[in-house]
């Protein structure tokens, strides 16, 4: 009998514990400022932030270039399209449009767009570019039609290493609680 309620004591405690340091865990996230900053050329990298920023309850943030592409600018069969001339030159900065957030505001920063030629495309170039990230948690993720996306994270480290990078994820496939497993490791 003895053992039996210095089992069920010891169960409850550990229960206690863990609530009561999930619940200190809940309160330092929601002090911080979450963003789904995300470019999408076809809507595929769209639909994967609407789900991050849902599952994170973080604001969602489209990077809109300047000049939106066409379906031309994308043929990457075409060797001049809009798309390879960019991803030929690693120097190009597409305009983007103003975003619809202050960055400054923001402590996680969640940088969603498609894989072109195996990285990102330049204009997330213009993006990082566009402000201060410096103290900022950035996590990469994007979508792919048969890329990984290792080669993107390790440019985008080399490219601005002053930035606190996370792991990020290929969305492709990826389940809701997959998801929420990678958003809470």
């Amino acid at each position: 009998m003895k053992k039996r309620i210095f089992l069920i004591l010891t169960v409850m405690t550990a229960f206690c514990l863990t609530a009561c340091s999930q619940s200190s865990k809940n309160k330092e996230n929601k002090n911080m400022k979450t963003l789904v900053a995300y470019f999408s050329a076809s809507g595929t990298t769209r639909k994967a932030a609407e789900r991050l920023a849902k599952a994170t309850g973080a604001t969602l943030c489209e990077i809109q270039p300047q000049q939106p592409y066409t379906d031309a600018d994308l043929d990457w069969t075409d060797k001049q399209s809009r798309s390879n001339v960019e991803m030929e030159n690693r120097n190009s900065r597409p305009a983007i449009k103003k975003l619809s957030v202050n960055i400054a505001d923001y402590d996680v920063i969640y940088v969603g767009f498609p894989i072109w030629w195996y990285t990102c495309p330049t204009i997330i170039n213009t993006f990082m570019e566009s402000a201060d990230f410096k103290g900022k948690t950035v996590i990469p993720f994007a979508t792919s039609g048969g890329s990984t996306i290792a080669k993107a994270c390790t440019d985008l480290k080399t490219a601005y290493p002053e930035v606190n990078w996370k792991s990020g994820l290929l969305m492709n496939g990826v389940s809701d609680s997959e998801i929420n497993k990678w958003i809470n490791r």
